[in-house]
């Protein structure tokens, strides 16, 4: 099950490039990322409220909290420093640049979660990094 939505989440990034390559002509990046940001918190709280999960946010420990708040930082840098590239690059482009993020979390999750780097990883990410540089180069 977890593949059909890993390829419904490959399908809505790719369309994510596309249309926010078309939707930054001539628009402020920052003001494109907060726009797409409202739309996403929208629909995010309404998925939460729909299912009935709200009430589970008074659950979070300080820990999850934490790291949760580290991660929309993230998210939001990721996305403002995407949406330059694409206003200034080809999304042909920026796109494989921007999944380097998949080679590089293999080599973090491996610094900070201790995960096991396997021959197998390690040969996916380093075509993953030859892949990108043929793609721009």
């Amino acid at each position: 099950m977890w593949w059909w939505y890993a390829l419904l989440a490959a399908l809505f990034a790719s369309l994510t490039a596309i249309f926010a390559k078309i939707g930054v002509g001539g628009v402020n990046t920052d003001l494109a990322t907060a726009i797409r940001t409202i739309i996403i918190l929208i629909m995010a709280w309404g998925i939460v409220f729909v299912k009935g999960e709200g009430k589970g946010i008074h659950q979070l420990s300080r820990f999850s909290l934490i790291f949760l708040v580290l991660s929309g930082v993230a998210t939001g840098l990721s996305w403002i420093f995407y949406f330059k590239a694409l206003q200034m690059g080809k999304v042909s482009q920026v796109a494989p640049v921007d999944k380097l993020s998949v080679a590089l979390t293999i080599i973090l999750s491996a610094l900070f979660l201790h995960e096991t780097l396997t021959i197998k990883l390690l040969i996916g990410a380093a075509l993953i990094i030859a892949g990108t540089f043929v793609l721009i180069l």
